[in-house]
């Protein structure tokens, strides 16, 4: 009865809302907001507010859940609110949504949504000087060219004149102290300069006119469309979309492109701004705390029309979103393999699906899954089948190294070696592609047989020679070479066993010491902005001979560019891996691509042990659409995904046999009768990974089975993981190790 009155009291007095907060829960907290707080028209759900939550404040979002009261004297205050920030009913939705599929807690996909509470504050006004009164007696001559500078009586900053005139800024002080300047406040200026979307629109090809006119014709009918753009490499897709974001702003909508992380280059974003009069608004990892506010605040208020970013852009609250182009959308980049783990590809076309706009989904070679959606009739399948200006595709031919193999202590085969002396006697570039980092995979020891592995992990070291180290590439850990082995004490006989990309680079520069050599790998590039000024270096010609692992296959323009040459053609090709096929062919054919995109002349070269595998035969004739048959035909048969589907359980923990008993646990737990299979719990192929000993179960489904819902359901009738033990759910996954 009490607790009925104290309910009413409130509901007369104060709102009552439920707030989610960003932190690893997924239900919501009540709070009651002072009536002083609440704006007209009350609280509505998707305002932010900051709330107290035990000993801190965090910034949370109203939600549409219903406010629960248990003890009217317990409940705390809303601290602040945020009227002018409002996650929409559809980005509300779209949280609720990845949080059910992906049975991550709501808290922690609102977490990737929402910033600190610097974002919500505006740039700060800006400190400038302006001509006030008459010069004094004294001038000197640093003070007569700041008057010169200042003599059209526009205020600028201290900086700005100590740039023009040449000047200290103690010479600038002496003016305003003489009252000859004086200070004034100025609005910062706008983040973003807005887009235009017929700024230059471009000459487009028939094929290319054909394609934008079907996008085009998506935003005259309106609601979402599934749209999947198959264009070869060097087709002009980028060209197509553009026009769909300039159909986007025309509706006064805002625009979302989502790229790999190291796709962002120079170059795209250059292209843009020819198209569109300005550069696009970035979301990356290499922006500093304070650019990612700006950014984010100009999203939330709508000012930022275009955003290009990677697969974390997608989180932004955009106010009125209408278009998503994901570039490259075969790239594995696009999943996140942790805390909430999520396709952003796959996430993408639920929130256009939920808020009824276009998704696009460019590829030169697609993955298989939107590949057969295509088929299905779910997406609309537009094709691009030539390049641009009508430049034919690369000449690929495979090196059968079993026959035309390098001679000992070398690893690039004589006919390839022959096609990059015609190459570079030409005046062109060569890539030399290698996907492995560093020196050597593996160090061991010629005497004892001793291997040099990750203390923490279940992986070898690999020796990155032009730091000395022994390093692993999972969690970190380095140590120097050693001058004799740990094992047996010989001396000066450690073995490099295989190549990495600094071992080509040791061979190449050995072979043409004259020649200008870069390296494209992701231990030597160090950010964004790095890795922009190399790939700028390419396309200006100033490299002759190009190194690199998949940096380089990233739909890069290198006009000088016409032979590529695959070191390792097999690798990934023997993984215990579905996709390992579908990855295969989808990297080789991206590399190869970047040969001849501007003169029609490429070439590329395949080095290989299994040059009838039919992946390998498939790229040798240009047949991608033979690929494609042959991939779904194994799929089917297998019943694997887009045919069934996937989910997977990873249990890890620093206690081996505590790990394999709580996998154990949960497969005694499958509910009787489910239409599943649930295989495991095995060791996972990485068995150990920063300490934690790791096991895997995989959950099989008819594709038609909802595996969210009856993962929710297995796991609630399981007890929680106890220790250190963990449990990691990845429905649909992507990796297997």
């Amino acid at each position: 009865m009490q607790r009925q009155q104290d309910m009413q009291d409130l509901l007369f007095s104060d709102q009552i809302v439920a707030v989610l907060v960003p932190v690893f829960v997924d239900q919501t907290y009540s709070y009651r907001v002072p009536s002083h707080l609440v704006p007209t028209g009350g609280l509505q759900p998707g305002i932010l507010v900051r709330v107290p939550l035990g000993s801190r404040s965090l910034l949370g979002v109203v939600w549409d859940d219903e406010a629960v009261l248990k003890d009217a004297a317990r409940l705390k205050d809303v601290e602040a609110v945020f009227a002018e920030f409002v996650l929409d009913e559809k980005g509300r939705q779209f949280v609720d949504w990845i949080a059910s599929y992906t049975l991550a807690q709501r808290g922690m996909v609102l977490r990737m949504v929402l910033r600190g509470e610097e974002a919500l504050q505006p740039d700060k006004p800006i400190k400038a000087i302006r001509l006030s009164a008459a010069p004094p007696e004294r001038l000197t001559k640093a003070r007569m060219r700041i008057l010169s500078v200042m003599e059209d009586g526009q205020a600028r900053s201290r900086k700005n004149v100590m740039d023009e005139a040449g000047v200290s800024q103690a010479a600038i002080d002496g003016l305003i102290k003489a009252g000859t300047l004086s200070l004034h406040d100025l609005a910062p200026p706008a983040v973003f300069a807005p887009p235009v979307a017929n700024f230059a629109p471009p000459v487009l090809s028939d094929s290319q006119q054909e394609a934008a006119d079907a996008i085009g014709a998506c935003f005259a009918t309106g609601g979402f469309q599934g749209i999947l753009l198959d264009g070869v490499t060097g087709s002009g897709k980028t060209e197509v979309y553009f026009e769909a974001v300039a159909r986007c702003l025309e509706k006064g909508q805002q625009a979302l492109i989502l790229v790999p992380e190291i796709a962002l280059t120079n170059a795209f974003l250059e292209r843009f701004a020819k198209r569109f009069g300005a550069r696009p608004a970035e979301w990356h990892s290499d922006l500093s705390q304070k650019q990612k506010d700006r950014v984010w605040r100009e999203v939330a208020k709508g000012r930022a029309s275009v955003v290009v970013g990677a697969r974390s852009a997608l989180m932004l609250p955009f106010r009125d979103l209408g278009l998503i182009v994901v570039d490259e959308e075969h790239d594995g980049a696009f999943k996140q393999e942790d805390r909430v783990i999520y396709n952003a590809r796959d996430m993408a076309m639920v929130r256009g699906h939920l808020s009824g706009f276009p998704v696009i989904l460019a590829s030169a070679t697609p993955s298989v899954e939107s590949r057969n959606n295509a088929n299905l009739g779910r997406y609309q399948h537009i094709k691009l089948t030539s390049r641009y200006g009508g430049f034919a595709m690369p000449d690929i031919r495979l090196i059968d190294m079993r026959s035309d193999s390098p001679e000992k202590g070398r690893w690039l085969a004589p006919s390839l070696v022959a096609a990059i002396n015609e190459t570079l006697e030409a005046g062109e570039q060569s890539l030399l592609f290698l996907n492995r980092r560093g020196y050597a995979p593996l160090t061991l020891c010629r005497s004892c047989g001793h291997r040099f592995q990750c203390p923490s992990c279940s992986t070898w070291l690999v020796e990155h020679r032009s730091r000395k180290k022994l390093m692993c590439h999972h969690c970190g850990h380095s140590e120097r070479v050693p001058p004799a082995c740990p094992s047996c004490g010989t001396e000066d006989n450690l073995a490099a066993c295989g190549p990495g990309v600094e071992r080509i680079a040791e061979e190449v520069a050995e072979r043409w010491p004259d020649k200008r050599i870069v390296i494209l790998s992701s231990d030597l590039i160090h950010g964004v902005a790095q890795l922009r000024s190399e790939l700028d270096v390419i396309a200006s010609g100033e490299a002759d001979i190009v190194i690199g692992t998949q940096l380089v296959a990233k739909g890069h323009n290198f006009p000088a560019m016409t032979l590529v040459g695959v070191i390792d053609a097999d690798l990934g090709l023997a993984h215990g891996d579905l996709r390992a096929g579908e990855k295969v062919f989808q990297m080789l054919a991206q590399v190869t691509g970047r040969a001849g995109r501007m003169g029609g002349k490429g070439r590329g070269f395949l080095q290989t042990y299994a040059s009838d595998h039919p992946v390998i035969q498939c790229l040798s004739k240009g047949d991608w659409e033979g690929f494609y048959v042959y991939e779904m035909e194994q799929r089917q048969k297998a019943l694997m995904p887009p045919f069934g589907r996937l989910a997977a359980l990873i249990i890890s923990g620093e206690d081996r046999e505590a790990a394999l008993q709580y996998g154990r646990d949960l497969v005694r737990h499958v509910p009787q009768g489910a239409a599943v299979r649930v295989l495991g719990p095995v060791e996972a192929p990485l068995a150990v990974l920063r300490g934690r000993y790791r096991f895997r179960l995989l959950l099989w489904a008819e594709r038609s089975f909802a595996v969210s819902p009856f993962l929710r359901h297995w796991l609630a009738g399981c007890a929680s993981p106890k220790g250190s033990v963990r449990l990691q759910v990845d429905v649909d996954p992507v990796s297997f190790v």
